[in-house]
């Protein structure tokens, strides 16, 4: 008897490929909020302003944005497996180099490596789960690999500054790092495509190949971005993230430091800065699970999606009472409430490439939503900063117009995402898919 035929099949393969995502994003969560963390400390180290901060943040954020494109066609091309392995290793690497930074240009040059990096992780993530989950299932699949983000946010403060504190921020940015290595073991032992897998069953492989064949089936060459961009689906799809992104990256990047604004002690306030990423991560599956169970109910795909993009957008609001109150446990909940509304929001923006579009397409599109979201992030920061660094005396008030704007934001993605993405002649033409 040879050895593939002594391999007993995974039952649910697909879920383990998916806890699998999960834990990238997790550690890429780690990596990147280890600054944000720390932040606080190495401004009175460095003598960094909000504007110096503000500045290393947008550096990681610009190869972020123009990787996202880029490693996104990159992993139409070469398919997720390599794709994701040479993201990891990157990043990797240049987390464990960052511990030799000493000051603003070196931390600045540190970060946007690692935001080249780490670009591939969500156009590869939305590739792997429209490869192996069915369409009922995909919100529910995006769900638990984007929910990382949130549960790496909130183990961040746990790990990073026990270590801060013992062995100095140094030693802080090896520890992701040495995660990205253990991860890559198993990605490599676990991820193949579903039609070549030695530990499937069949009947799994039978059911994800019935919705994945359309690809060849369809017998035309992959769309190039100019097509793309010529569909309102796809604008729909980067509005869906360019208009709402910025609101989750306030929170992780500036969270702590608007807390301090408010005079709050971040000893003291060690909860609120965990709670929103527990909400968040909550709000992933309830979008996810929501959306999946109303398809399961008989709704179309795009009603169903956009039952909770509705949800998400008004629910956002939330964020504006905030600027009327110091009370701790107060802020706690209402950001908490904020980002479980944006989290089911974004899940559902995260699932529209693969709602929308092929296999071959599916990481193209997600690259450029990105990137379009990742410029607005950019274009945001700059004038936070300037408007952070207010003198001493109106500090507890210099984020108010920012946290309200970023209430209001998500609310216009709402309303142009259920203008834009529908069913239209593309749909008909078989350049989308129905939904």
């Amino acid at each position: 008897m040879d050895g593939s035929s002594q391999r007993r099949p995974i039952p649910a393969l697909r879920w383990w490929i998916g806890g699998i995502l999960f834990a990238s994003t997790v550690i890429n969560y780690i990596d990147r909020q280890t600054l944000s963390v720390l932040a606080p400390f190495l401004k009175e180290d460095y003598h960094w302003t909000n504007v110096d901060y503000a500045n290393i943040a947008i550096a990681f954020r610009v190869a972020y944005s123009l990787g996202q494109t880029l490693c996104g066609r990159m992993i139409d091309r070469v398919g997720t497996r390599r794709g994701l392995t040479l993201s990891v290793t990157w990043y990797s690497i240049v987390s464990l180099l960052t511990s030799l930074a000493n000051g603003f240009t070196s931390f600045a040059f540190f970060r946007f490596l690692l935001g080249a990096g780490e670009s591939a992780n969500w156009p590869g993530a939305s590739k792997a789960v429209s490869e192996w989950f069915p369409k009922r299932e995909r919100g529910l699949a995006t769900a638990l690999y984007d929910s990382g983000s949130s549960i790496g946010g909130a183990v961040a403060p746990f790990l990073i500054l026990p270590v801060y504190f013992h062995w100095g921020w140094r030693v802080a940015f090896v520890i992701p790092g040495m995660l990205g290595f253990l991860w890559l073991i198993a990605w490599r032992r676990m991820y193949h495509l579903p039609a070549e897998h030695p530990l499937i069953s069949d009947g799994e492989r039978q059911m994800i190949l019935a919705e994945t064949r359309e690809v060849e089936a369809a017998g035309r060459p992959p769309l190039r971005w100019g097509d793309l961009l010529k569909l309102p689906q796809t604008w729909g799809t980067i509005i869906s993230k360019a208009l709402t992104d910025p609101v989750w990256f306030f929170v992780t990047d500036w969270f702590p430091i608007y807390l301090v604004a408010k005079g709050i002690s971040l000893k003291g306030g060690l909860v609120a800065v965990w709670a929103p990423f527990l909400a968040a991560d909550l709000g992933n599956f309830f979008g996810g699970g929501a959306s999946g169970y109303l398809i399961r109910r008989g709704w179309s795909v795009g009603a169903a999606r956009k039952a909770l993009v509705v949800f998400g957008g008004i629910g956002v609001m939330l964020l504006i009472p905030t600027v009327f109150t110091v009370n701790l446990y107060l802020i706690t909940l209402l950001f908490g409430l904020a980002t479980f509304c944006y989290a089911s929001f974004s899940t559902i923006a995260n699932v529209l490439p693969a709602d929308l579009y092929t296999s071959d397409s599916v990481a193209s599109v997600s690259g450029m939503t990105r990137t379009a979201a990742r410029i607005g992030t950019i274009v945001a920061f700059e004038p936070l900063g300037h408007s952070s660094d207010a003198p001493k005396a109106s500090a507890t008030h210099s984020f108010n117009p920012i946290v309200m704007v970023a209430g209001l934001i998500p609310f216009l993605a709402m309303i142009l995402v259920l203008l834009l993405v529908r069913n239209t002649k593309a749909t008909d033409q078989g350049l989308v898919r129905r939904i």
